[in-house]
């Protein structure tokens, strides 16, 4: 039997953390309030402008992330304990039922700066604020620059690479189909949705958090 040509333990790990943060079915009842106003079509439209927003987003930060942190003197580890804690302030959220903090604060901000600035933002909701910092919000940039720094092999670039589009293919899906899936959605299903992968993204947190002390504090390894 061939070994497989991508990570497979690299690729769970980093879907788990990927999908949860960035869960299509947690974005959809943000994305049918902010497009309200739109036809089905404007709704598709915005869901491949933000297709297209959130991939480009999503490589920069997985190709220059690394070296963004190194040019403020941070280390990956201590900006992986930093992560996990952000990470896991998300789960708490998911999992208490509250609003994830940057998509309440992305509402807050829309009704600061006037007139002006909120009709663009009502017409064109696309990039701002649902793909930033809804999607691509500091939960999704510290994922992908923790798991972007740990690929070292062709096979690790190939499950991030692959792990990415599967992810963004699975957003595209639920937002293009917007309304209908709305439709067959329940309010107790989208809260079971929320608490499970609320769950899953506070164990991968604290995992995050506990691979950073070991490494910054290596004698604890020992204990």
């Amino acid at each position: 039997m061939s070994p497989s040509p991508m990570d497979i333990v690299f690729a769970t790990k980093f879907l788990g953390a990927l999908f949860a943060i960035m869960n299509p079915f947690i974005t959809l009842p943000l994305f049918l309030a902010v497009t309200a106003h739109k036809t089905v079509a404007e709704q598709r439209s915005q869901a491949a402008a933000i297709l297209i927003y959130t991939l480009a987003m999503c490589v920069v930060i997985s190709l220059a992330g690394s070296h963004i942190i190194r040019f403020f003197g941070v280390s990956l580890d201590s900006f992986r304990v930093a992560g996990g804690l952000v990470l896991s302030g998300i789960a708490l959220s998911m999992l208490n039922g509250q609003p994830i903090t940057s998509h309440e604060r992305a509402t807050q901000e829309k009704n600061v700066g006037g007139l002006a600035a909120r009709t663009e933002v009502e017409d064109n909701p696309a990039f701002y604020p649902l793909t930033f910092p809804m999607i691509v919000g500091p939960g999704t940039i510290a994922t992908l620059i923790i798991y972007g720094a740990q690929a070292h092999q062709a096979k690790q670039y190939l499950a991030f690479s692959v792990v990415l589009l599967v992810v963004l293919a699975a957003l595209f899906v639920v937002l293009y189909f917007a309304a209908s899936i709305g439709k067959l959605l329940s309010t107790k299903m989208r809260v079971i949705m929320a608490r499970v992968m609320g769950m899953i993204l506070a164990a991968i947190a604290v995992e995050m958090i506990f691979a950073g002390i070991r490494a910054l504090l290596p004698g604890l390894a020992g204990h």
